[in-house]
């Protein structure tokens, strides 16, 4: 209501402002013209030839000069607009005061919203996202009705096949990823992708078909990290876990530090009981590598329990926590990963960014959802 007051004094200022002259009396704006001057001096001289303080043939020479201007600045003044009734404008006045606020409501309470009720902030944040995903609907739309004029477009079909991924429609990924290798040529990036389409489409199962692609990824390029990735899990699911833990060890070995995949490599491994030892820094291996193993094992689960207290202390660091809930994997704790994934989320809960951060880190490791 409030704002609706300021809108409306607003309103009643700017018609004021507008109409407030048509309410003065126009008599003033004629007093400072020339005929109105020349006309005082023609009258001043009468005055002071019945007087007798000027001679009669001044006079006359007088009048005629400042008769000979009157005239000449009568014929270059415009002509002056008929006066209107000061009581008449003054009535426009007030019927616009009274009637432009009345127009308006007219206008708008059957063009307007106005018992729509406020869009709440979360509202629109889940709408954002909503529009996120509409974007990309759009984006596939446009790709497809350019592919079906061009279906030999292997660079459309590249960029199509992982948004249908994104969006779930893996069906659909799995026709687009065939059609890129079909236009763009064989390598091992490529059959990699679609045996991972074909097991999102199993609902996460190595099939045969996409065993199949995952073996011919690796015929292209040994080291594929995708295909043994893979390969390792397909043997996971027959119930072959030595042959697991030795595809995913060996990837391990061959892996850049910083791989962005080592954590869910290393957690796939510690689900197989293929891991020993948290992998919590570089330092801390290096300085257990000459340790018996019983020393090794206790010098790891203090640092494990340390780091665990300090969290507990200051639950802000989510790299924290999804070192502490890898560190439980290694170890073959599953429940108390589970249990410090559901600490860590209770911790940053009130920070958006830090829980997407942490979600995004423990889908890494499994335990996503």
């Amino acid at each position: 209501m409030t704002l609706w007051f300021v809108f409306a004094l607003m309103t009643v200022a700017a018609i004021f402002a507008v109409l407030w002259p048509l309410g003065r009396n126009g008599r003033a704006q004629d007093q400072g013209s020339e005929v109105a001057v020349y006309k005082d001096q023609l009258a001043e001289i009468e005055r002071d030839l019945a007087a007798g303080l000027i001679p009669a043939p001044d006079a006359e020479a007088a009048r005629v000069e400042i008769s000979r201007r009157l005239l000449a600045a009568a014929a270059s003044e415009p002509a002056m607009a008929p006066k209107s009734n000061l009581k008449w404008r003054r009535a426009a006045a007030v019927l616009a005061l009274a009637g432009l606020p009345l127009v308006a409501i007219g206008i708008y309470m059957p063009l307007g919203s106005p018992r729509l009720q406020d869009f709440p902030l979360a509202e629109r944040e889940r709408g954002s996202g909503s529009g996120v995903a509409q974007s990309l609907e759009n984006l596939v739309v446009q790709v497809q009705q350019h592919l079906e004029k061009n279906p030999t477009d292997g660079r459309g079909w590249n960029v199509l096949a992982p948004v249908l991924e994104r969006l779930g429609r893996f069906d659909d990924a799995v026709r687009a990823y065939r059609n890129s290798l079909t236009y763009n040529g064989e390598s091992a990036e490529r059959r990699s992708d679609l045996g991972e389409a074909i097991s999102a489409a199993a609902g996460g199962v190595v099939t045969v078909e996409a065993k199949a692609e995952f073996e011919r990824a690796q015929a292209l390029n040994a080291d594929d990290p995708k295909a043994n990735y893979f390969l390792g899990l397909a043997a996971e699911q027959d119930g072959r876990k030595g042959d697991a833990v030795t595809i995913w060890r060996a990837l391990l070995v061959k892996a850049p530090a910083d791989a962005p995949w080592r954590a869910l490599v290393q957690s796939s491994l510690a689900r197989v009981g293929g891991g020993t030892m948290p992998a919590l820094s570089d330092e801390t291996i290096a300085a257990s590598k000459d340790m018996a193993e019983g020393d090794r094992n206790a010098m790891v689960r203090g640092m494990v329990d340390r780091l665990a207290t300090r969290l507990k202390q200051n639950g802000d660091d989510v790299d924290g926590w999804l070192r502490l809930v890898r560190a439980y994997l290694v170890m073959g704790e599953r429940d108390k990963a589970m249990g410090a994934s559901a600490d860590a989320r209770q911790a940053v809960a009130s920070d958006a960014e830090r829980l997407r951060q942490l979600n995004e880190g423990l889908r890494t490791l499994g335990l996503g959802g």
